[in-house]
């Protein structure tokens, strides 16, 4: 049987993860209005990242029996002063939903919710991992922000990135 305190902050990181989605994707289309098309792929695909995290858990409170509550979204930011800002902007959430995820941790070890800890372990690395690449980015955004062809140069290397095979049921 789910913990009820569990269960709750497990649906409130449903939530979480869903705003998420639509963040990357308000980020995405605001790349789009600059002509940023590699940005914008890459802000689309992370999106994609973001859902695949929220039907993890999901899923995960289905399977433990627990009931899944989804919420209303609040409509994200629609534009930022330039890509620097937008691109700190996504830092900034990551570092967010980090915390999210370590009180998660510590709520399910106080409530000796073992299965919940593993599976928010997987989270704890996929925060480390996406805060270090959003750094990255915030970074060489910023040294290249006066120079229009530095810009370029990023976006092109972004239209690269690919969508990494996501594992929902892994935990």
């Amino acid at each position: 049987m789910m913990n009820a305190k569990v269960e709750q902050a497990l649906n409130e990181q449903i939530h979480a993860e869903f705003f998420s989605f639509y963040l990357y994707l308000s980020v995405a289309a605001f790349f789009t209005a600059q002509h940023l098309d590699g940005f914008s792929h890459w802000m689309r695909i992370q999106a994609q990242e973001e859902f695949a995290h929220a039907m993890k858990l999901f899923d995960y409170l289905n399977e433990r029996g627990g009931t899944v509550q989804l919420m209303a979204l609040d409509a994200p930011q629609r534009e930022w002063a330039s890509p620097s800002v937008a691109v700190e902007a996504v830092l900034e959430h990551e570092r967010f939903i980090s915390g999210r995820i370590n009180r998660l941790v510590d709520l399910a070890a106080a409530e000796n919710d073992h299965a919940t800890i593993v599976l928010m372990h997987w989270y704890v690395g996929e925060q480390v991992e996406e805060e270090a690449i959003a750094d990255t980015l915030f970074h060489q955004v910023k040294m290249v922000e006066d120079s229009p062809h530095g810009l370029l140069m990023i976006d092109r290397e972004l239209a690269g990135r690919a969508l990494p095979a996501v594992d929902t049921a892994e935990g």
